[in-house]
């Protein structure tokens, strides 16, 4: 592990210690963002040429029928 990334896992460890309260809003506020930006890349990605059969490939999907359902509803 990178000098730089092991000091920023050990901001976040204190962080955690000192902050019982305080981390679980910041760390759920991160991971909404996380699943904002994979919506909005599969949005942008479905809007493409070819781009379901992208998603497809990307994800290894084999049920085509119901995943079309599903993403369907990101037009």
């Amino acid at each position: 592990m990178r000098k730089e990334h092991m000091e920023q896992v050990e901001r976040w460890a204190n962080f955690v210690k000192n902050n019982p309260k305080k981390w679980k809003k910041a760390h759920s506020s991160f991971i909404s963002s996380q699943f904002r930006k994979h919506e909005a890349f599969i949005k942008r990605l479905m809007k493409e040429s070819g781009g379901f059969e992208k998603i497809l490939s990307l994800y290894g999907i084999k049920n085509i029928q119901e995943y079309r359902k599903i993403l369907n509803s990101y037009k």
